[in-house]
């Protein structure tokens, strides 16, 4: 896996947008998050410019509008993340971390039953 960019909350806010409706237009993003957010205009055409600059965007111009695309799998961008806070916070242990989140009841039942679900498909497929 490559290196994927670091990305701030705000940014990651932009992508989860364009992951979502790419290939999306400048006016597009400003809009959905227009509705979710209190940024202006301005702050989220900085944030996109941002995120094009760190290289987790691309764009066509399509006349005079720019349409982006996501040059980072959202899969990716997760799976590096999750990795990173079970390294930094139970030292890559994934049995300890859901140890602590059953012991302090932070799982719902429905939460528990779908992974109960998940690992009962594991192991029928013969995973590791």
């Amino acid at each position: 896996m490559s290196n994927l960019p670091q990305i701030s909350e705000a940014e990651f806010e932009v992508m989860k947008i364009v992951w979502k409706h790419a290939p999306i237009s400048t006016n597009e993003i400003t809009e959905k998050l227009l509705k979710s957010t209190l940024w202006s205009p301005k702050t989220i055409q900085t944030l996109i410019k941002r995120l094009v600059t760190k290289g987790a965007l691309t764009y066509e111009k399509r006349s005079r509008v720019f349409v982006y695309t996501p040059a980072v799998k959202e899969s990716e961008y997760i799976g590096q993340k999750s990795r990173s806070f079970l390294n930094r916070y139970y030292g890559g242990d994934i049995t300890a971390m859901l140890s602590a989140y059953i012991e302090d009841d932070r799982l719902s039942e429905s939460e528990l039953d779908a992974l109960r679900d998940l690992l009962s498909q594991k192991h029928k497929k013969g995973g590791r």
